[in-house]
């Protein structure tokens, strides 16, 4: 499985997200057949592009646990899993949450990608409120203001969490 993962990951973090949502809402409808619509398409662009992402983010923040611990934990005569669960897995948890919350804002600001293929997300709303009031400038000022108080909020969340986790070395 090491080949098809690396190639899998590679792939998907080498090319523009806006790019795979086009693929997969044209793609997968010539594939099986039958359109799938708009969100559907999205939800599984999503899945699959950023599973590379968080995939990469776990097999970091594993390395990023000293082999020494490991070792020990051998030394004590802990199998594989032992050692994962109870050494290896709590310590990466700890440098891993961060960088997941990171990339949970970047996922929220990438949700705006979906409008290239019609997909309902937040922009799509307030496009639609401000076709429905005769003000589209003044929503898509206020679209850039919800998503920059969200994303300035939960960075500022993400900056206390880190220094709460933070290992002192």
């Amino acid at each position: 499985l090491v080949y098809p993962a690396t190639i899998y990951v590679n792939t998907m973090r080498s090319i523009p997200l806006v790019m795979v949502i086009l693929w997969f809402f044209l793609l997968i409808p010539m594939l099986i057949g039958k359109p799938i619509g708009a969100d559907l398409s999205a939800t599984i662009t999503f899945i699959a592009f950023e599973g590379a992402f968080f995939s990469e983010i776990v097999r970091a923040g594993i390395q990023s646990v000293p082999k020494g611990q490991g070792y020990a934990a051998q030394a004590l005569g802990m199998t594989y899993g032992q050692n994962m669960r109870f050494i290896v897995l709590p310590q990466a948890f700890r440098n891993m949450i961060p960088v997941f919350m990171t990339q949970t804002i970047i996922l929220f600001q990438d949700t705006s990608l979906v409008y290239a293929i019609g997909a309902y997300d937040l922009l799509k709303g307030f496009e639609i409120a401000g076709k429905n009031y005769g003000r589209p400038i003044e929503t898509y000022l206020l679209a850039a203001f919800t998503y920059f108080i969200i994303c300035f909020s939960l960075s500022k969340i993400v900056r206390k969490v880190q220094s709460k986790v933070a290992i002192i070395r």
